[in-house]
Order: C-alpha cells, then sequence, then structure tokens
C-alpha cells in the first residue's frame, strides 16, 4: 500500500523510468548468472532491498542503487547519468545566452 501511495504522487513518465531501472538491473545480473544473495552482499544491502530495487520501488535510494551498479561493474553509467555533454537542452540554451559581440581591450598608446 505504502508504493501505491509514493506512485500515485510521481508522474507516470517518472514510475516507468524507475521501473525500467530496475528491470535492467535484473537483467544486468541475471546476464552475469549472478543471486541476488551474491550481489546484495556484494552491494551491502539485504536481498529484500535487491528485490525491491529490481521491482523497481521508487522508495530505494540512490546510494543503494550506487552500491548495487558497482556491484554489477556498471557503476560508469551512474557517473553519465547528468553530465552536461549529453544536455542537448542545455547547452542550446546556454548558446543562446552568448554575447554576439565581444570587444577587445582598448590597447594604450605609448
Amino acid at each position: 500500500m505504502k508504493i501505491q501511495n509514493l506512485d500515485l504522487k510521481r508522474p507516470i513518465p517518472v514510475q516507468r523510468a524507475i521501473r525500467k531501472l530496475g528491470q535492467d538491473i535484473r537483467d544486468a545480473r541475471r546476464r552475469r548468472r549472478l543471486p541476488t544473495a551474491l550481489v546484495a552482499e556484494r552491494a551491502g544491502i539485504s536481498r529484500v532491498t535487491l528485490s525491491k530495487l529490481e521491482k523497481g520501488d521508487p522508495g530505494v535510494s540512490i546510494g543503494i542503487i550506487g552500491s548495487v551498479l558497482m556491484a554489477l561493474d556498471l557503476l560508469d553509467r551512474l557517473n553519465d547519468l547528468a553530465d552536461p555533454q549529453h544536455d542537448l537542452l542545455g547547452r542550446m540554451l546556454e548558446e543562446e545566452q552568448l554575447p554576439l559581440r565581444i570587444r577587445g581591450r582598448a590597447v594604450k598608446k605609448e
């Protein structure tokens, strides 16, 4: 019941993204043929918490997600999550603010 109440407060695209992240983590674990107990132990969490993460529970903290990604050797992906290099809209807005003309400093004549 608690998870449903939290889900009602989140926009549907956010709910879907969180569920997809959990499914992707589960799939990565299964591709590596790692049991939940081993991944949970490596991440320093309980199997119940890992299960919640894989089911897309929005209450799982970003720290736990990071620990699980590290246990799966996928932590580099978290580093790029909001990297400005991948922020096309932000870069376009920033370019709009660039000055049209830049004046050089006056050179003193001696």
